[in-house]
């Protein structure tokens, strides 16, 4: 019985501190997991809200959001029970280092993927230039963006290479201005044709009236003198506008005797006595 007595006096005060230390350790779990689903859920909702946050971004968000705030908890827990966690954050510190060493191309992807997903230069449906591939954007991914070029060919592009390029986003903009270069011969009137190119801009209405068309004399060419013409009008109707005012312009001109000069020199023969 002395035995049993000694034992419980010994035992009890380690039982009890290592029980609240159970205790404690299960609370800050609680607590821990209950925040991170809590603040998991606050970072999709305010990312499903924000305008600048593309969709493939949200899920992202609320996972690394959950991963943090479980890894902090963990840390604590661990901590209860008198585990140096310091040793252990300089290991994760040392094992990512690693891993970012090993994955460097892959995480400069993702780190691309999650800039193009924030700053959105351009977005799914898009037609844009990057570096040079000319396309229309099908998919924004945390590797690769997918896009296919006009004729129809999928192309696959490393977020990194997409990112660290040059972007032109065709679609940004609601109008587009029409580069078009009208050449004439050097004999025919050029106030007429000016005016013949005015009068086919006037009766197209997807010409806009603002920004006002520019038609001027660009500069005489070798065999032409050609005349710029630059209107203006909505991007669904760029190509369609470009299609249709060539073909009048050219009708017009026909009709009108404006003519459209071949290229052609002039060869001088000097004959030797």
């Amino acid at each position: 019985m002395e035995n049993f007595n000694e034992l419980a006096n010994t035992a009890l005060p380690i039982l009890i501190k290592y029980g609240m230390k159970v205790l404690g350790a299960l609370v800050i779990l609680i607590l821990g997991w209950g925040a991170a689903n809590w603040f998991s859920q606050k970072a999709r909702k305010a990312a499903e809200r924000s305008s600048k946050v593309d969709e493939t971004l949200t899920p992202i968000l609320s996972s690394t959001t959950k991963i943090i705030i479980l890894i902090v908890t963990i840390l604590a827990v661990l901590n209860q029970f008198g585990v140096a966690t310091t040793s252990i954050i300089a290991l994760l510190g040392a094992a990512g280092l690693a891993i970012g060493l090993a994955l460097q191309g892959t995480l400069s992807n993702i780190a691309s993927g999650i800039m193009l997903l924030v700053l959105r230069p351009f977005k799914v449906g898009d037609a844009v230039d990057i570096g040079g591939t000319v396309g229309v954007i099908d998919e924004i991914g945390l590797f690769v963006t997918h896009m296919h070029t006009f004729d129809n060919i999928g192309v696959v592009m490393p977020n990194s290479q997409a990112w660290g390029g040059q972007i032109k986003n065709f679609s940004s903009n609601d109008n587009r201005r029409l580069d078009m270069i009208i050449g004439i011969g050097y004999d025919d009137d050029m106030d007429k044709a000016i005016s013949i190119i005015k009068d086919v801009l006037s009766n197209e209405s997807r010409v806009l009236d603002e920004p006002e068309p520019l038609i001027a004399i660009g500069e005489l060419g070798d065999s032409a003198v050609n005349i710029y013409v630059r209107p203006w009008t909505r991007k669904e109707d760029l190509w369609p506008t470009r299609f249709d005012l060539t073909k009048r312009i050219k009708e017009r001109f026909d009709t009108e005797g404006v003519s459209f000069p071949f290229p052609q020199r002039d060869v001088h023969f000097f004959k030797e006595e």
